[in-house]
């Protein structure tokens, strides 16, 4: 019987200076179906660390809270500095072993890389993670069952490296669950490119210089049929924003602009006719402002509704969310009653 975790600093011999991705990628091959445990500490990496999809070959990644994972000035690749399920691709869930997930520390990208991936496997988790510093924080790839991912991601903490470039979340694959997220310092907070997906408590913070704050989005739905509870969009120029002839379901979500920045504040913003549900949404446009909008639609006439919106009246500038009414516009909670 084998007890406790693979250590890594059993691997690393003493005064090791600069890159460890040769180590820590020879320990992940050769630990199949282990927990391997980063103690406090600085890991350099020149190239990106994969972990097997294959639930025979599969890993468990547990970072201590001050374990902190950089780029050496060598690092040069367009890939995640961690990447999940990148070897050994399988569709499987039903092996012992199928449980892939990463586990606490700190992804620092230092401006130039990406932090965590999901290439492959099924039902991967990550969770107590802060990932700083990175032109796309969390990227779920394609899944591996026809499209689906099937991820949990749960209490990660990412701030972007300050660029219009900047990504929080990027997500292909289908099926996933985003629960406790905060997102900083990014120019796009969420953007989704599949359907399926289940957000809750999801807040995106648009905290760059506005010099192009007229593209900067919170939420941006390229596909529908996607799920969001309780998600906040701060202080971006469009809140939530949709494409072309979709519909997703929002509840109980919340967007606001405290900053009097850029020419206008647009809350939900549908490229082409407007076909979702919004049920009791909050919106806080910014006193001053000239240019405050519930709705743009790129083509009138969609069945999209909005019930039970709270807003101040005296500050919305446009009509065109009027049509689209359930339940009234309202401009204190008191006001529902």
């Amino acid at each position: 019987m084998i007890y406790g975790n693979i250590n890594l600093a059993d691997f690393i011999p003493n005064g090791h200076e600069g890159d460890v991705s040769n180590i820590i990628q020879k320990v992940i091959d050769e630990n199949p179906n282990r927990t391997i445990y980063f103690p406090d500490g600085e890991y350099l990496l020149d190239k990106p660390i994969l972990t097997p999809a294959d639930p025979t070959k599969s890993v468990d990644l547990q970072l201590s809270n001050y374990a902190i994972v950089r780029p050496t000035a060598a690092y040069d690749s367009d890939e995640a500095m961690i990447r999940l399920g990148a070897t050994h691709q399988t569709n499987d869930i039903e092996t012992v072993g199928s449980n892939y997930s990463l586990t606490g520390g700190i992804l620092d990208g230092m401006g130039k890389a990406k932090g965590v991936s999901i290439d492959g496997g099924r039902e991967t988790a990550i969770k107590n993670v802060s990932i700083k510093n990175t032109t796309v924080g969390l990227h779920i790839k394609f899944g591996a069952n026809n499209g689906s991912s099937d991820a949990d991601i749960t209490n990660v903490n990412i701030v972007g490296n300050g660029t219009k470039e900047a990504i929080g979340v990027l997500v292909e694959g289908f099926d996933n669950t985003l629960t406790n997220l905060r997102i900083a310092n990014i120019y796009q907070g969420v953007v989704i490119h599949s359907a399926g997906n289940i957000l809750r408590n999801v807040h995106p913070l648009f905290t760059l210089d506005f010099n192009d704050f007229e593209g900067s989005c919170g939420f941006f739905d390229d596909r529908g049929t996607n799920w969001y509870n309780v998600c906040y969009s701060d202080n971006f120029c469009f809140g939530y924003r949709e494409s072309n002839d979709i519909h997703s379901i929002y509840n109980s979500c919340y967007c606001m602009w405290y900053s009097p920045k850029g020419a206008r504040h647009t809350a939900f913003k549908a490229d082409g006719i407007f076909r979702s549900i919004v049920t009791d949404f909050k919106i806080g446009f910014k006193e001053g402002q000239t240019n405050n909008i519930v709705l743009q639609e790129g083509q009138a006439g969609g069945p999209g509704i909005f019930e039970r919106v709270i807003a101040p009246l005296h500050l919305v500038s446009d009509k065109t969310h009027e049509a689209h009414l359930r339940g009234g516009m309202h401009n204190k909670v008191k006001d529902l009653f």
